[in-house]
């Protein structure tokens, strides 16, 4: 289950489009700086996913929501993420000098876009045990901390494989972004079929 809900949230969390972003945001930045960086990317990421974990059931009660047909909703939008990702990357607008990126936009929404929040809702909004919730937790802790290992190296992984190599790697994800996509929407479907 760990090693599950570990992977899922990594591919999610779209590490490669993460890092070629943060590169591109702070390609003016010293090795200090875009250390600095990526602590407060993964920081963000740690809060922002954990409060939407935490207050899923919440936000479902409110607004009335079926599980399922949020499930139908959050694949299709995951999977629309997904298709951008395999298309090619999008123009990052360049930071003006002293602006901060960590938070806006590389935490949200490049990491956590309308794709991820919708799947880290259907996963808080499943039935679990506490055991269960505290294991889920641990491994999305785990999956947000690779990605910010990730970050702190992506200067060194960018002359290892290169801009292209990077690109290569986004499309992957995509396609396995794609897989869950569909996994979530089918679900879904075909819960609110039956």
């Amino acid at each position: 289950m760990f090693l599950n809900i570990y992977l899922k949230l990594f591919v999610i969390l779209t590490p490669f489009f993460v890092m070629s972003a943060f590169l591109s945001l702070t390609r003016g930045f010293s090795s200090t700086e875009r250390q600095k960086a990526a602590g407060k990317v993964t920081v963000a990421i740690i809060l922002s996913v954990f409060v939407i974990y935490l207050f899923g059931r919440h936000i479902f009660a409110l607004f009335g929501i079926t599980l399922d047909a949020f499930r139908i909703g959050a694949g299709a939008v995951l999977f629309l993420s997904a298709v951008n990702m395999v298309r090619g990357p999008t123009a990052v607008t360049p930071p003006t000098p002293g602006e901060d990126v960590a938070v806006v936009p590389l935490a949200i929404p490049i990491a956590v876009g309308p794709g991820t929040i919708g799947a880290l809702l259907v996963m808080a909004a499943e039935p679990k045990s506490l055991t269960a919730r505290l294991v889920t937790a641990g491994a999305m802790l785990a999956a947000i901390a690779t990605v910010g290992l990730l970050l702190s190296m992506a200067g060194r992984l960018e002359r290892l494989v290169g801009q292209q190599g990077l690109t290569i790697l986004t499309k992957l994800t995509g396609l396995f972004v794609s897989a869950i996509a569909a996994q979530i929407f089918f679900t879904g479907l075909k819960n609110f079929l039956a």
